[in-house]
């Protein structure tokens, strides 16, 4: 399922129109950036009309909004069913990082990490679209909380500050998903991503081996360490 299958399900077909407008707004602003995106682009991109997409959105921070609200909306539910069918703890986190910051583990490649730079600079200045960015951060932050409180109960990982790690994995995420939207040349989506499982794995105890998202790898999350 991809993130426009999970958003047409979750919306339902009452409304098709408005899941068009907003899968073509993160399209535009992801390629051509927030400041650069007229209502009329995405318009042509949904095929309807500017005033259609007035209608439904009022503003060009709206549509940004709810862009990105439809988008992490999607997301997790893409995510919940790919966690929900791995067996350990630390498979499920793996596969959380892998979504976040891996282009082939994302459920709609490349769509997402400009989009999200814009949505940063917005938040600085909007007061509503830094409404939206703090409900944000407080849904990746407990989601990682569960994941990792899951695993302390089954007994792989060990005991730490919960709350302090999600906000850690989540600002680690957060900052080298900015490196992945600029193209810096030292931290590519492969190296973000064994980055950021080589911490999540000191800090739980539990082994990790590189290989994910390379030609040669293989399974990554292994038993725990104790």
């Amino acid at each position: 399922m991809t993130v426009r299958e999970a958003g047409h399900e979750a919306l339902g077909t009452a409304d098709q129109r408005r899941v068009q407008m907003l899968h073509a707004a993160l399209q535009v602003i992801s390629e051509r950036g927030y400041a650069e995106t007229r209502i009329a682009d995405v318009a042509e991109r949904a095929g309807v009309s500017p005033a259609l997409v007035i209608y439904y959105f009022k503003t060009k921070d709206q549509l940004l909004t709810d862009a990105i609200r439809y988008y992490e909306d999607a997301w997790y539910a893409v995510g919940q069913a790919r966690i929900a069918s791995l067996p350990t703890a630390a498979a499920q986190l793996e596969e959380f990082v892998a979504m976040s910051v891996l282009e082939v583990a994302d459920p709609e490649p490349g769509s997402s990490w400009q989009l999200w730079l814009d949505f940063w600079a917005q938040a600085a200045r909007n007061e509503d679209v830094g409404g939206v960015r703090q409900k944000s951060d407080d849904r990746w932050r407990d989601a990682i909380a569960l994941l990792v409180r899951e695993g302390q109960a089954a007994g792989e990982f060990r005991q730490i500050d919960v709350d302090g790690f999600a906000i850690h994995l989540s600002a680690l995420l957060d900052g080298l998903t900015v490196q992945i939207a600029l193209d810096d040349p030292v931290v590519d989506s492969q190296r973000a991503f064994e980055l950021a499982m080589q911490f999540v794995a000191e800090q739980l105890g539990f082994t990790w081996t590189p290989g994910r998202g390379r030609e040669t790898a293989g399974n990554t999350a292994n038993s725990p360490e104790r």
